[in-house]
């Protein structure tokens, strides 16, 4: 039987957090030219909980992508957020494990306003070289095998009142404790809240070995995920791409598939888009510049993949910012 999502650990954790602080979603002063979040993260203990109040017409509209691990929890109203081209609806107390290589976003859907806790993490929380290989089950949940579906843990779902409890717990460490119990505390809460995730994807997680091929994959890729940060508006044939990782161009299509989820094509594409974003909010330059600028064979061709990922055409865009810096002044 389905929990309700009103459920008792749900309002707790909800009482929690009203204690604590959300703040608007503005995070361009941390992503790079390419769109790569930076955040901060200590050394000694690379975790981090951000709280971020979501309101439509409000929210930094830009496609990120980091290395970092991430789970997202709407604790209010529905949520969309895109990653590749990919869409997961969001209702309150649902958590979801961001597919964080690939470009996402939240949508900024009329009517939007949710409070949303955001748990960043390294790996190196949980496994690090010299660990029981156990350890590595915990990043199971991050690395799926079902396509065209998210990772998403329901507020529904016999398995959500210990996820809220792990979540109430983990805020209360983070925000406050102090001093190395601290860290002791979040890192034990992370594994509970970790271990009810691997219980839900059991079924669709990766196993020990198809995990280590994932992240071998990733390496042999990374020769082309640097060029195309700094290269995003030149063309690349297959074979240019393939010969660069060292691998023949049916290999590098397989493999880049799998551990992307799409295209080299699309993966670009992405990349032009969060691009595109940043020109027209920082820019006067037209629509038709900044296509060319960005390697699109010509301004339709922008504008279609721009409104695929967007729900708006380059124009719609531009306008909706003019009219928001106009009411703000």
């Amino acid at each position: 039987m389905h929990q309700s999502v009103d459920s008792e650990p749900l309002k707790k954790l909800r009482e929690i957090a009203g204690k604590l602080n959300f703040q608007s979603h503005r995070i361009a002063h941390q992503l790079d030219a390419k769109g790569r979040h930076e955040l901060d993260l200590p050394a000694a203990f690379p975790f981090s909980i951000t709280l971020f109040a979501f309101q439509a017409g409000r929210i930094t509209q830009r496609l990120t992508w980091h290395e970092r691990l991430e789970l997202l929890i709407p604790l209010d109203g529905p949520l969309r957020e895109r990653m590749g081209d990919l869409v997961a609806e969001l209702n309150p107390g649902d958590v979801l494990v961001v597919d964080h290589l690939k470009p996402h976003q939240v949508v900024d859907t009329p009517g939007l306003k949710t409070r949303v806790i955001v748990i960043s993490f390294l790996q190196e929380c949980v496994f690090t070289p010299g660990c029981p290989l156990t350890d590595y089950a915990f990043l199971l949940p991050f690395f799926k095998k079902a396509e065209n579906a998210p990772q998403l843990l329901s507020a529904a779902s016999p398995r959500a009142n210990e996820a809220h409890k792990a979540l109430a717990h983990l805020l209360e460490c983070y925000f406050d404790q102090d001093g190395f119990h601290r860290e002791a505390s979040c890192k034990a809460w992370l594994l509970v809240l970790l271990n009810v995730l691997i219980q839900e994807f059991r079924d669709s997680a990766l196993g020990r070995a198809q995990l280590l091929r994932r992240q071998e994959q990733a390496a042999r890729l990374k020769p082309i995920f640097d060029w195309a940060r700094k290269n995003y508006a030149d063309r690349i044939s297959l074979d240019a791409a393939a010969s660069l990782c060292g691998m023949s161009k049916a290999v590098f299509g397989r493999v880049f598939k799998e551990a992307s989820g799409m295209t080299l094509g699309s993966y670009l594409n992405h990349i032009r888009i969060a691009q595109a974003i940043k020109l027209l909010e920082e820019t006067n330059e037209s629509i038709a510049e900044i296509s060319i600028q960005l390697g699109f064979s010509d301004q339709s061709h922008f504008c279609r993949h721009f409104h695929r990922s967007l729900g708006r055409s380059p124009g719609q865009y531009r306008a909706s910012l003019m009219k928001k810096r106009g009411e703000q002044s």
